[in-house]
């Protein structure tokens, strides 16, 4: 029954029921985690062949010494195949695209995207899809570029608001996770990415950050397909507007993978020149050690399956409590998403941080409420990560029923007054 056509004595027979499933909980002494999308331990096993390969010479290189500053041509091959792009718009990098990323904006800052470096102008925006990743915000922020909240539809960021606020010359660019959104799991539609390529922003130095960290993740065989940007951008002459990144990060070890970005002929050249500055070259034995494990974009993929295995369970663990304990009470809604590493729940606005206390109190730690948003602020204070990977399946289990209990008790509370 919705809790909204509940009358007063109903709500507080409901509460005072809920209220002693919190308490048998709270008296467990539980230390749960769902706080962030770390791969659990049986994925990370996946990949321990990796560091059986021994062989660190590659077409008469020896890859321990210096060079080789944009990355070996065996590990540019296999994401230039894994994304469909060409080998020369490919540079390898460290263990995680978030230093690209960084390093990216950063370079734009400093030195500007082929305009005025942004720290000489008086005001820099970056567009948000909301609810969106804390990391992109945490770049903006740091550079002090004001962020303005995009809201999320079912196909992508709102095209018509998107389109509206370019024409403001100091919004210089938007970060976005095109396939399987963080945290909703949305994959932008043909047309979302079509509108994206063919955008005509005031800025001529405005540029999106295509973080297309989950391009592989899918949790079954009927994964979503995302449409190549870098496809559609010639014909509007757009080519050098989009920067994308991903990395191995959620592949083989987060904190010893390696990352890439792939852009444009003349992104690329001025990358390579900061690059020149910056580093002698990155982890080349760590490159090879990828290209050689993997072998291709097939071997990408095989392996992706077994983490769809290890991790499609706990996602139903997780959407299976959601349906039993919440469906039909009007307390939240969530998307079942098919692939990347989330669960996006919205409960009753004015919620969810409650929600996030109720669960901290019984020992569940969830995603800090209000980082999906850019400054922390959720205006509607609804939304909560879910992020399922990491703990083994019974705690999980246990977890994902008392986070329920948790959103039904604090929907109570509220409409209790």
């Amino acid at each position: 029954m919705l809790y909204s056509e509940m009358n007063r004595d109903m709500l507080l027979n409901e509460k005072n029921q809920l209220e002693e499933r919190y308490n048998t909980f709270k008296a467990k002494n539980l230390k749960l985690d769902m706080s962030r999308g770390k791969p659990g331990k049986e994925q990370l096993d996946l990949s321990n062949g990796i560091n059986e390969i021994k062989d660190f010479v590659y077409n008469g290189t020896d890859l321990r010494n210096y060079g080789i500053l944009d990355g070996i041509e065996s590990c540019k091959k296999l994401f230039a195949e894994l994304l469909d792009v060409e080998t020369k718009n490919v540079i390898i990098g460290p263990n995680e695209s978030l230093t690209l990323m960084f390093d990216y904006v950063s370079q734009c800052y400093s030195h500007g995207a082929g305009d005025t470096p942004w720290s000489k102008l008086d005001e820099i925006k970056f567009l948000c899809p909301v609810p969106g990743y804390d990391r992109h915000f945490t770049i903006c922020e740091y550079f002090g570029i004001k962020m303005i909240n995009v809201p999320m539809t079912p196909n992508g960021p709102d095209m018509d608001a998107v389109e509206e606020l370019v024409k403001d010359e100091s919004v210089k660019g938007m970060m976005c996770i095109p396939k399987y959104s963080n945290p909703q799991g949305i994959t932008f539609s043909d047309e979302t990415v079509k509108r994206i390529a063919a955008l005509k922003p005031a800025a001529k130095d405005f540029r999106i950050i295509w973080d297309n960290a989950y391009c592989v993740h899918d949790l079954s065989d009927d994964g979503e397909k995302l449409l190549n940007i870098f496809d559609i951008l010639p014909e509007y002459g757009n080519e050098d507007m989009v920067v994308e990144f991903c990395s191995t990060s959620k592949i083989t070890f987060p904190g010893a993978g390696i990352s890439a970005v792939i852009a444009s002929d003349a992104n690329i050249a001025s990358i390579k020149k900061r690059l020149n500055a910056q580093t002698i070259s990155y982890d080349k034995m760590n490159q090879h050690r990828h290209a050689q494990f993997f072998g291709n974009a097939d071997g990408v993929k095989a392996h992706m399956k077994k983490h769809a295995e290890i991790l499609k369970p706990k996602f139903d663990i997780v959407l299976k409590h959601l349906k039993n304990e919440l469906s039909g009470t009007g307390t939240a809604e969530w998307i079942e998403p098919k692939g990347g590493y989330f669960i996006s729940l919205d409960v009753m606005h004015g919620c969810a941080k409650r929600v996030g206390e109720l669960c901290k109190e019984a020992g569940v730690t969830l995603t800090t409420v209000g980082a999906t948003y850019p400054y922390g602020i959720d205006p509607n204070d609804s939304n909560i990560r879910i992020a399922p990977s990491y703990p083994p399946v019974d705690e999980l289990d246990t977890a994902a029923e008392l986070l329920c209990i948790c959103v039904r008790l604090a929907c109570g509370e509220r409409l209790l007054g």
